[in-house]
């Protein structure tokens, strides 16, 4: 089951609609790999016109999620090892500077956000991988909105999404998926606290402990 489009009520378009729930369907591996994408389908399920689909999809191939072909079609991108160390360099770079952006910069209100989310964590311990994965997402975005900077927060999710597609390969193979889930606690936290040294230190060893895991597998 894709991720619900929570911004709908906030009077986003429908071609934003359908990009959010595309993406999330990707980056969960629901569409798989190399799959080729039905528009038909997709406007049948989303309950959408092509219009809106095709808009969706063509930003979509901007963030290297699909690729399309002339006469053949759209496909979703395939996923490729050889493009961790690509991902994770920027992640390293990217993810400690929003982390420490967010605890500065973060208002009463997302601070209150942050404490209910950091609460439904501890209390959703024993979930299965995907929920986790889902979880992992969640957290990740919350903190990325702290930020305030839009070009910084786009650039953030398209990354982000890319890492998440590949634990989504390996996650069968992964023993370790609650306990990479429970290190947001501590980071929640220092964002919360306003501490912005240690919210970027948690957020590089976060990082590093993501491509650690996947190079453990291969």
């Amino acid at each position: 089951m894709g991720t619900q489009v929570n911004e709908s009520s906030s009077g986003i378009s429908l071609a934003d609609q359908a990009y959010i729930l595309i993406r999330d369907r990707l980056v969960m591996l629901e569409i798989q790999p190399g799959e080729p994408i039905n528009e038909d389908r997709l406007s049948t399920e989303l309950d959408m016109g092509r219009t809106p689909i095709r808009e969706a999809l063509k930003r979509l191939e901007r963030d290297r999620m699909v690729v399309a072909y002339p006469r053949r079609g759209t496909f979703a991108t395939d996923v490729h090892i050889a493009d961790l160390a690509h991902i994770s360099q920027v992640r390293r770079t990217l993810e400690p500077l929003a982390a420490s952006s967010a605890a500065e910069r973060a208002t009463p209100a997302d601070r209150a956000e942050l404490t209910e989310l950091r609460s439904r964590l501890e209390d959703d311990r024993g979930h299965d991988n995907a929920a986790l994965l889902r979880t992992d997402v969640s957290v990740h975005r919350a903190i990325y909105r702290c930020v305030y900077n839009p070009f910084l927060e786009d650039t953030l999710i398209s990354y982000d999404n890319l890492a998440t597609r590949i634990w989504c390969v390996f996650i069968p193979r992964l023993s370790e998926v609650a306990g990479h889930v429970d290190e947001h606690i501590p980071l929640l936290t220092a964002v919360i606290e306003g501490d912005a040294d240690k919210a970027a230190e948690l957020a590089l060893e976060h990082v590093a402990g993501f491509e650690r895991a996947i190079r453990a597998l291969i």
